[in-house]
C-alpha cells in the first residue's frame, strides 16, 4: 500500500528493498501525474517551484516491525537539493542540498495514514509535531565521544532512525533489541580537509557522480544513558568504540538533526 501510494502520486521508485523495509523515490524534477482531487493539490504546491527555482524533492519509507511484533511502524523522511549558481561572475551551476522539511514529512506521513483507511481528523492529530527531543555531545569516562538524547530508548530509537534517514546514511542493517544501527559513511573530510562542512559532504547528495572517498561501515549503539536519557556511541566493525574525527563528525551530524 505504501508503494502503491508513492506510484499513484506520479513517484518513481529508486530503491526498493523488502528485507531492510526501505523504500525511496527517485527525485522529483516533474509535476506527477495525479488525478484531480485528492492528493493532486498537495504535489502541484511541492512541485510546482521544481520549475522555475530548480529545487529537487525526494522520500524515504521505513517500515519497522514494533517492539512486540504486532504492528508496523512507518518513517517518512524528506531531502532536498536546490540549484544555486557556482559564482555571480560564472555562468556555471551546481547542485546542493537544502535543509529537510518536517512538515512536508508529516503531511506525507498522514496523507499515507488516510490512503490505509484512517479517518482524516485522526490521520491530522496523529502527525502533530512533538516537541523537540533534546540531545548534547559528551564524552564517556573512557573519553570517548558520544551523543546524549534526553529520551527513553524507544523514542530515541526512532528518532536517531529517523535522523539517519533524513541525512541519507544508508542503514545496512538494525538490531533493536541490542541497540545498534549498522550504517555506512563516506566521510569527505578524512580526504578534503577543509572543504564545505556538515550534510554536502555526504555521498548522498553526490548522486550519480563519482566519488573517490570510500563509504565505511559503523554500528550506532543506543544504551542507557544512566537515568538521563539514551547515549548514543560509534562502534567499529569489530565492534570497539571508535574515537576518530569520523566518529565525531557522525555524532555531530545527528546532534544537528536532534538538538
Amino acid at each position: 500500500m505504501v508503494r502503491d501510494f508513492w506510484v499513484e502520486a506520479g513517484f518513481v521508485i529508486a530503491t526498493e528493498l523488502p528485507e531492510a523495509g526501505v523504500m525511496e523515490t527517485e527525485w522529483a524534477e516533474t509535476r506527477p501525474r495525479v488525478p484531480e482531487g485528492g492528493i493532486r493539490s498537495l504535489f502541484d504546491r511541492i512541485l510546482a517551484s521544481v520549475r522555475s527555482s530548480g529545487i529537487r524533492d525526494r522520500f524515504r519509507a521505513r517500515l519497522e516491525r514494533s517492539a512486540d511484533g504486532k504492528s508496523t511502524e512507518l518513517y517518512v523522511s524528506h531531502r532536498g537539493l536546490e540549484e544555486v549558481q557556482v559564482a555571480s561572475n560564472v555562468d556555471r551551476f551546481m547542485w546542493q542540498p537544502r535543509p529537510s522539511d518536517p512538515e512536508l514529512e508529516a503531511e506525507m506521513l498522514r496523507r499515507i495514514m488516510v490512503r490505509f483507511g484512517a479517518p482524516e481528523a485522526v490521520a491530522k492529530a496523529a502527525v502533530a509535531k512533538p516537541a523537540a527531543a533534546l540531545a548534547r555531545l559528551e564524552k564517556t569516562a573512557e573519553g570517548a565521544p558520544a551523543l546524549l538524547v534526553l529520551d527513553e530508548f524507544d523514542r530515541a530509537w526512532r528518532r536517531v532512525g529517523l535522523s539517519l534517514d533524513r541525512l541519507g546514511f544508508a542503514v545496512e542493517d538494525r538490531d533493536r533489541s541490542k541497540g545498534l544501527y549498522f550504517v555506512r559513511y563516506a566521510d569527505a573530510d578524512a580526504e578534503r580537509k577543509g572543504q564545505s562542512s556538515g550534510l554536502a559532504r555526504l555521498a548522498f547528495w553526490r548522486d550519480g557522480s563519482a566519488s573517490a572517498v570510500k563509504a565505511q561501515q559503523f554500528r550506532l549503539e543506543l544504551a542507557g544513558g544512566g537515568g538521563e536519557g539514551t547515549r548514543v556511541r560509534v562502534l567499529g566493525t569489530d565492534g570497539a568504540v571508535d574515537r576518530s574525527e569520523t566518529a565525531q563528525r557522525i555524532l555531530g551530524l545527528l546532534h544537528k538533526q536532534l538538538r
